[in-house]
Formats: structure tokens, C-alpha cells, sequence
């Protein structure tokens, strides 16, 4: 059952948060209501507009979506796709899997697939050869090898398809819905004329937790050049020399669908993760990107709703010692909103309910969603402040009456609601 708690918005002075919580029992759910807006400044702020069919950009340390345009639409990421590649190989780094010095054979179908005679970006790694982790890696990260990525794929799975399998498997773990990997490259299979997909959000979710989770290994995509084998090569990312901040990941591009970037910047400790996808030209795609994390850098204002561990609201607890348990963020919960506007924000706890004892302290219970009128804004995970014990038998039993008498109203609620 979900059950959800909302929080209405009232005004703040100054960009600062005042909260308080009243409880109402509506019902069958108690709705607790804070208060928090922001002093609206008299100036109107511009509406960005862009050139992609599918865009997605966010700020990274608040999660705040800055601009959303058929994010959820699959497409086909082409090199993009890689940054599945490199989280597994990353997360097979840090916990002791592999090594940067580990060596991994260029076989014949990792040549011809992704070498020299595929015509594609390659590091040009010999057939039968053996090349260093941190070579492939480097190859990949920063010239986009196709080589590269085959041969970490054979050589941490045995082929590319069972390598695949591990992506979509990750990928689940990872909260990617719409991603459907078939192979370590990204390119299309010419056997069948398939091709992976997923969506510009998946993109940037994917893209933020490689940043976050292994940020010394992410370094490699800021290099402007890669000399390997008396190859010298400069990097892909046609930003990466750029002014705006952009430090990493990929383009891609498919006949038929067009030109796109999946790129991170970051400047003055603010950092904006975006996607974009289904341009018409190669030009128009670095434009594009330059536009939007300009934009993303100079619009906005930073707003702190709660403090690491403030408590946001309540839920009920069933057959627990307290009927009830808070509800905190790990960080501050900040989000961005356009400056010059104003902002109708509303917040909503949601939760899978009803909520059993035990409950431990730390415990991951439920998302504040915020949203400036009825776009969503930033989705943060809430985590209980303290335990609650399983109660005695008499307590357990009074509840189960009232989840029973819950569940039937709740029901009746959802269908009204629904029709």
C-alpha cells in the first residue's frame, strides 16, 4: 500500500526554512503539514527552450531537476551507453575485484568488432595482445574505444553477452527503468539490427552515481589526450577543453536518431549532471549542451529546506512502543528554483504502508517529493531518526484491528481518487 504524507507550503523570510507540523487524522492517515516558500522576486525568469527531442538536466548536490523534456522515452545512447560499462568495471575496482594493473587479452572479435577494421573509435590494441586495466580504461574514458570496452567485457564475464546479462542486472539494482543493455559498446549489432536503450533520466542517474561513488577513478575523463602504444590521441569530448566546467562522460551518435551527449560541469562547487539526445548535427549537440549547463549555472537559487537529520514529518508505525516515527534527511535537503519566479511549493512523503515495527534507526523508509506548483523538483530518500521496538501483544493486536479498517477505506480512497 502507498501511503503518502503531505507537506503544504506557507511562507519563509529571507530564503529561510520555518517548519512546524500539525498532526490531522484524516480518515485512515495522519497528514502532518509544514510550512516553507520562498520571497518571490519581481522579475520573471526566462524558460529555457531546447533543440533536443529528449532532454534531462539536474543539480547534483540538491537533486533538483532543472529541465525535464521526454526524459522517460527510451533511446538509443550509442557510446553513452558505456557509462553501464564503466560502473561495473569501477565497482569491481573498489571492491577488490580487479586491479589497474591487471592485464586483459585483445581477443580476435574484440579487434574486429571494436578495433581497427570496425572503423569505429578504437585505441588500436593489437589482436592477441594484453593491455593493462588502466590502459583500457583510459582508452575508453577518453577516446571512447570500442576495442576497450570488448575486451573488459570478455575479460570480467567471458563474452559480451553474458557481460551484458550484468548490466541489466545492475542496472535494476540501480533504479535504471528503462534500460535494456545488449552489449558493452553501445553500437548497434549488425546481425540483427538491435541496439540498447534507455532514457536521458536513466542517463543522468546513471552518470551521477558513477561521479559520487568512484570519483578517482571518473578523474580519466577530464584528460585532453591519451598516448598509448605510440598512439596519441585527444579526447572525444569536445567540451572537456572547454570554459563552462565540463569534466566527463560521452557523446554518441546513431544514424536515424540522431547526435547526443550525456555531460557533468562543474563550476564554484556547483555541479549539473544533464543528458540530451536526438539532435541533428554533431555542432548543434556541443551548442546545445554549452547552452543548457550555462543556463543550469547562472539561473537558479539554492534554497535550504531542512538540515541533515532536521526532522521533515512523521509516519505511523504499526505494532511498535511509539505509534509513530520521524523522518530525516542523510544531507540538508536543498533544492534550486528559478530566480525571478514564484514558487509554489508543495512537499509529500511517500512510503510503502503501513509501516511495521521494528524499525531501526538509519532505516531508509520512504522520498520527499518537492514540487514548484505541479512539476516534480527533487525526489529524497528519508530515513528513520530513531528505532521502535516491536510492542506488546495488546498493542499489536489494537493495530491489526485498525490496519484492517485501514485497508478497506484505503481502498475506497484509491478507487475515488483513481475514477
Amino acid at each position: 500500500m502507498m501511503a503518502t504524507t503531505r507537506l503544504r507550503a506557507n511562507r519563509f523570510p529571507r530564503g529561510r526554512a520555518i517548519v512546524g507540523f500539525t498532526t490531522l487524522r484524516l480518515a485512515f492517515a495522519a497528514v502532518f503539514v509544514a510550512a516553507f516558500a520562498l520571497q518571490p522576486s519581481p522579475a520573471a525568469a526566462q524558460v529555457i527552450e531546447t533543440a533536443a527531442e529528449n532532454a534531462f538536466v539536474i543539480d547534483d548536490a540538491t537533486g533538483s531537476i532543472i529541465l525535464s523534456k521526454n526524459a522517460d522515452q527510451p533511446v538509443i545512447p550509442a557510446s553513452m551507453a558505456k557509462v553501464m560499462t564503466l560502473e561495473l568495471v569501477f565497482q569491481a575496482i573498489s571492491e577488490g575485484q580487479l586491479s589497474l594493473n591487471d592485464e586483459f587479452p585483445i581477443s580476435e572479435t574484440a579487434w574486429r568488432k571494436g578495433g581497427a577494421p570496425s572503423r569505429t573509435a578504437t585505441m588500436f590494441a593489437a589482436v592477441n595482445s594484453t593491455v593493462r586495466l588502466e590502459d583500457l580504461l583510459r582508452g575508453l574514458m577518453i577516446h571512447t574505444a570500442n576495442d576497450a570496452s570488448i575486451a573488459i567485457a570478455e575479460g570480467m564475464a567471458g563474452s559480451e553477452a553474458a557481460f551484458a546479462a550484468l548490466m541489466n542486472e545492475r542496472a535494476k539494482e540501480l533504479g535504471l527503468e528503462s534500460a535494456d543493455f545488449i552489449n558493452a559498446t553501445g553500437l548497434p549489432e549488425k546481425e540483427d539490427g538491435s541496439a540498447t536503450t534507455m532514457s536521458v533520466r536513466d542517463l543522468v542517474v546513471l552518470a551521477r552515481h558513477v561521479i559520487r561513488t568512484y570519483p578517482e577513478l571518473y578523474r580519466y575523463f577530464s584528460e585532453p589526450e591519451f598516448t598509448w602504444n605510440g598512439i596519441r590521441q585527444l579526447n572525444k569530448n569536445p567540451l572537456i577543453t572547454s570554459s563552462i566546467g565540463v569534466d566527463g562522460l560521452f557523446t554518441g551518435y546513431q544514424e536515424g536518431t540522431g547526435y547526443g551527449m550525456v555531460a557533468s560541469a562543474e563550476r564554484d562547487g556547483q555541479r549539473i549532471v544533464a543528458a540530451i539526445h536526438g539532435l541533428s548535427s554533431g555542432n548543434k549537440r556541443v551548442s546545445e549542451m554549452q547552452k543548457l549547463i550555462a543556463w543550469g549555472f547562472r539561473s537558479f537559487d539554492k534554497i535550504t529546506l531542512f538540515q541533515a537529520d532536521e526532522a521533515v514529518g512523521r509516519v505511523g508505525v504499526f505494532g511498535g512502543t511509539s505509534g509513530s516515527v520521524a523522518l530525516a534527511g542523510a544531507e540538508p535537503i536543498r533544492i534550486l528554483i528559478p530566480k525571478g519566479t514564484k514558487s509554489k511549493l508543495r512537499a509529500r512523503i511517500v512510503y510503502e504502508g503501513p509501516l511495521r515495527a521494528p524499525v531501526e534507526e538509519g532505516q531508509r523508509v520512504g522520498t520527499l517529493r518537492i514540487l514548484n506548483d505541479e512539476d516534480l523538483l527533487s525526489a529524497v530518500p528519508l530515513y528513520a531518526t530513531q528505532s521502535v521496538a516491536v510492542g506488546p501483544i495488546y498493542s499489536r493486536a489494537l493495530d491489526a484491528a485498525y490496519e484492517l479498517m485501514v485497508g478497506l477505506i484505503h481502498s475506497g480512497v484509491d478507487a475515488a481518487i483513481n475514477n
